[in-house]
């Protein structure tokens, strides 16, 4: 079948200049792209006074456990992201053993839900990309495998460095779940077991990742007060492993630590003069989303969720995590120093006993409990088996704005999709060609859409994908470059945005004129 795209400004991705033509589509690919192309097809849209470009690549997404469940992924498809990439933060699907399924569903659950709808033995990433290919996708799905899952299946989740042993067997993991098409390691440090590990371990862990030039993608150890230490040490991982080194979702929190912005961009800067490749992604929003657990020091954690839950349910315990939130442990990053119970609020909860404090700060819920507002947290993240989402208040939009324009960055949404998720799961890519683009022109029309594809699709090595070129799969968007806006607040975050008026993913219109097709045009990509 042949689709022809008539009368369009089309922009590229590749940083060239917008130009007003035509694209023609036959099947999956991109066929011709000119001013004038002089075929008959049977589908023509007319994209008159609309923005013709590739579709945008999502390089922090949380859809894994989703993706079996609800494979449309309407809320991404909305905002005209036609790839995303899995596997985020460490902490994912695969690789899971059989004997460690009921913990780490526990320890997964608060970044990327719970559902009793799948079969969680597929143990291996070979077997889980298998489900969606078996099922079918509605947009790309790309995977990352987790350094969590590799240290879980080595060593457990016991708070411990890794023996020599233990490393070795992480590397063999590794090995095994690039070749079943991982596009690198990720790492989330402040996650559990991942926080357990010492930089020697990620330094052979990404060697075995750079011989197949996959990628280490990494919530670094600190975006807080040792944020400088924390950059110079994934700096040290990329120099020694000669890994490529992306930052997830770069910022730095708390009013406190704005002072070490010059230093990071310094870091970026003496890393590009010694040629080792650097990039990183960020959502267009100063308030991030992640699991409430994370505001607990690292050691309520060891061992897995059933050992913390026995520790919220100890006054001793409960005591200790007290002190160590109002005194800090070195490298530790204290959510709730830097962004206070008044500016941390629940997402998404598991149980119907807790939804009225959905939408609600930690503040409010020990109001509403009646009870010191850390007791009552603990209370919440032992009833719900710590399965608790959450969005916390950190920095500025200048903060945002001055990441944003470095060449570095490309966008993402890192949009957790249970409850009442953070805006970004639903607006990311909009906002940026509404506020950043139109209202604010903090960036030119051709450089968001390069940020949005072509420089997404680079960082990760994703191939044939991200730009408007002959030969390339027909990922594609069209929208109305006068009314493109995100639309959900922090008070009603749920709703889509306007303007994105058509997606296409590999040659199947998914989003026409605004309404939604329910089909499954997605394909699970393996590196190769």
């Amino acid at each position: 079948m042949k689709t022809l795209i008539k009368n369009g400004l089309i922009v590229d991705g590749l940083l060239n200049k917008p130009f007003k033509g035509e694209v023609l589509i036959e099947g999956d690919k991109i066929a011709k792209i000119g001013t004038n192309i002089n075929e008959k097809a049977e589908n023509v849209i007319d994209a008159k006074g609309r923005v013709v470009c590739p579709g945008f690549v999502d390089t922090h997404s949380h859809s894994d456990l989703m993706m079996l469940v609800n494979p449309y992924n309407e809320v991404k498809i909305r905002q005209g992201i036609t790839t995303e990439v899995l596997g985020q933060d460490g902490i994912s699907m695969a690789p899971l053993p059989k004997e460690f399924i009921s913990p780490w569903r526990k320890n997964l659950a608060g970044l990327d839900g719970e559902s009793d709808e799948i079969d969680w033995g597929y143990e291996t990433t070979d077997n889980y990309l298998k489900l969606m290919e078996k099922q079918g996708v509605g947009l790309n799905e790309s995977y990352l495998v987790p350094h969590g899952n590799i240290r879980m299946e080595s060593m457990g989740l016991v708070d411990a460095p890794a023996t020599k042993e233990q490393i070795a067997k992480m590397c063999e993991i590794t090995e095994r779940e690039m070749k079943a098409g991982a596009f690198g390691l990720s790492s989330g440090l402040i996650y559990i077991p991942c926080a357990y590990s010492r930089t020697d371990e990620l330094i052979e862990m990404c060697k075995v990742v750079a011989k197949y030039d996959g990628v280490f993608v990494v919530h670094q150890r600190s975006e807080a007060d040792t944020i400088v230490d924390s950059m110079e040490e994934i700096i040290k991982i990329g120099r020694e492993s000669g890994v490529k080194i992306h930052f997830s979702h770069f910022k730095v929190c708390g009013k406190q630590n704005w002072k070490y912005i010059d230093d990071m961009e310094r870091l970026l800067d003496e890393g590009e003069k010694e040629g080792l490749k650097i990039s990183y992604d960020q959502y267009p929003y100063a308030a991030g989303s992640t699991m409430l657990g994370v505001i607990l020091p690292p050691w309520a954690h060891d061992g897995g969720t059933d050992n913390l839950m026995k520790r919220l349910d100890d006054e001793e315990c409960r005591k200790r995590m007290k002190e160590d939130m109002a005194n800090g442990i070195p490298g530790w990053d204290n959510f709730i120093e830097f962004a206070g119970i008044d500016q941390i609020f629940v997402t998404s909860v598991k149980t119907e006993k807790n939804k009225d404090v959905i939408g609600k700060s930690l503040k409010e819920i020990g109001e509403m409990r009646g009870k010191d507002p850390l007791d009552a947290t603990f209370d919440l993240l032992r009833d719900e088996e710590n399965a608790v989402g959450m969005v916390d208040f950190y920095g500025l939009e200048e903060h945002v704005i001055k990441f944003l324009k470095r060449p570095e960055q490309n966008v993402c949404t890192d949009g957790l999709l249970s409850g009442k998720p953070h805006p970004r799961a639903y607006g990311a890519f909009p906002r940026i060609l509404g506020r950043y683009v139109r209202e604010l022109k903090v960036l030119s029309l051709e450089e968001a859409v390069h940020k949005m594809s072509k420089k997404a699709t680079d960082a990760l090595s994703i191939k044939n994908r991200g730009s408007l070129e002959v030969g390339n799969f027909a990922d594609i968007v069209i929208f109305n470059q006068d009314t493109v806006i995100d639309k959900g607040t922090f008070v009603d975050s749920t709703q889509f945005p306007e303007g994105i008026d058509y997606v296409i993913v590999n040659g199947t219109v998914v989003l026409e004129e605004g309404t939604y097709h329910k089909v499954l045009p997605g394909t699970v990509i393996r590196r190769k």
